[in-house]
């Protein structure tokens, strides 16, 4: 059987990959793998449960209450949330368990399960290969009272809630730290449709939002996170000081200024760790970014004399080196954003409260954002390429060798591997995007001749 758990969580196209039975067998492996290493002694175990809107995950949901409960398990169904409010709500429930129904930005006929452990944190990989291990085993089943119970608990997102507008008043230092600020917000038509315009709103913002009226199949259909298009001729037409979008379970945020240009993660990350450093809450002076961090940030942030730390990409390289070391912000050019002073994972409304902050403490959004200058990016992903020989090929090293050389300061290379399909992606960053286009093509051009299957 090929490795259900991928690197964030389980996932697939609903109802034939991902299955009511499985995610049943699923929840009942993840009961019994943890009660096995002693989460739940002394106690009757409780779980957390929170959803998006595609249409799917209103079986799967149901399917993973149902295999918890069968194993003992009390559930708390929160319904429709954001990611980041489950794990935040693990933690401040005490429940034992969290479980979210999501493929995040994915397309709507997508699905995934993903687990947190107790305190909202992601689970080790020894513990999702054990709970994989134990997927479809036979097992002694409770009966009579030990079942578990499930109780609907919608109350549970203004607690969320409530969590974000006290991490940003925190941060501002103000009652209504997004005051006289109008901000558009497409929600995606995902799980952040109500939570999210009316966080910033209790932050005393005045949002118009776009996006938020999902109907089980229109979740990130050209709309949220991944098609900003849509939110930046919104900020224009609207007049709005700033636009944010999130993808479908508000896990990440992207935004736009008030002429409409597009704010990546990279750029929201270099403001945030200038906002906390100038707080002192910026551990060590040090942000976490993956290698796809684009060069201009780190020609900014060494600048301002703020170290980045650098992981291979993926959310949960980002978190294992914060929680290692106890740095406190760090993320990736997606938008996904980790704040590890309020929040277990990244989270995307909470990002959208803090840049809106510092940009009613600071001014426009746009001049926030200038110090961090985006050097042109060209990305090729050469299919059907021997990714296992990426770094022994001696003539591919030479030509990267050499490209390096000509880029010298001013630019990037990098080659990085698929970790699950025979592809090859070749990145370079450079002054002009006429030079990393150029390199991009000649590199790529090598990988095919050297390592074409």
């Amino acid at each position: 059987m090929a490795r259900l758990f991928g690197t964030d969580g389980v996932r697939g196209l609903a109802n034939r990959d991902l299955t009511a039975e499985l995610a049943v067998d699923l929840a009942v492996a993840a009961a019994h793998v943890l009660a096995e290493r002693g989460e739940f002694s002394g106690h009757r175990p409780v779980a957390v449960i929170g959803r998006d809107t595609r249409v799917s995950g209103e079986f799967l949901s149901a399917a993973v209450a149902a295999g918890l409960a069968s194993a003992g398990v009390d559930v708390l169904d929160a319904g429709v949330v954001p990611t980041p409010a489950v794990a935040y709500l693990t933690g401040a429930t005490g429940a034992d368990l969290g479980v979210v129904i999501s493929a995040s930005h994915n397309p709507m006929p997508d699905n995934g399960i993903k687990f947190f452990a107790r305190g909202g944190h992601k689970l080790d990989d020894s513990v999702e290969e054990a709970i994989e291990s134990r997927v479809g085993e036979e097992w002694e089943r409770p009966l009579g009272a030990g079942v578990g119970r499930i109780v609907p608990s919608p109350a549970l997102a203004a607690e969320y809630v409530a969590h974000v507008g006290a991490a940003v008043r925190e941060f501002a230092g103000s009652d209504e730290p997004l005051a006289g600020l109008h901000i558009v917000v497409d929600a995606a038509h995902g799980a952040a449709s109500t939570v999210g315009p009316q966080a910033l709103e209790n932050a005393g913002a005045r949002v118009t939002t776009i996006s938020a009226s999902p109907d089980g199949l229109n979740i990130n259909e050209g709309v949220g996170s991944t098609h900003l298009d849509v939110l930046c001729d919104a900020v224009v037409s609207h007049g709005a000081d700033l636009g944010v979008a999130f993808d479908g379970d508000a896990d990440r945020c992207l935004a736009a200024d008030h002429t409409g240009a597009v704010v990546n993660g990279d750029q929201i990350m270099g403001l945030l760790a200038i906002a906390m450093r100038d707080a002192g809450t910026l551990y060590h002076g040090t942000l976490v970014a993956t290698v796809m961090s684009n060069l201009g940030l780190h020609q900014a942030m060494r600048r301002e004399g703020i170290d980045i730390v650098e992981t291979a990409v993926g959310d949960r390289y980002v978190l294992e080196a914060m929680r290692e070391a106890g740095y406190t912000l760090g993320g990736e050019q997606s938008g996904h954003i980790i704040m590890s002073e309020h929040a277990t994972t990244g989270d995307g409304i909470l990002t959208a409260l803090l840049v809106g902050a510092r940009v009613a403490a600071r001014g426009p959004l746009r001049e926030q954002c200038s110090v961090i200058e985006t050097l042109p990016q060209v990305l090729v992903n050469v299919r059907n390429a021997d990714r296992s020989r990426v770094h022994t090929d001696v003539a591919l090293q030479d030509a990267v060798a050499a490209a390096r050389r000509e880029l010298g300061t001013s630019g990037r290379v990098l080659l990085r591997p698929s970790g699950t399909e025979p592809l090859v992606r070749v990145m370079v960053e450079a002054a002009t995007a006429e030079d990393a286009r150029r390199h991009a093509d000649a590199l790529a051009a090598v990988v095919r001749d050297r390592l074409g299957l």
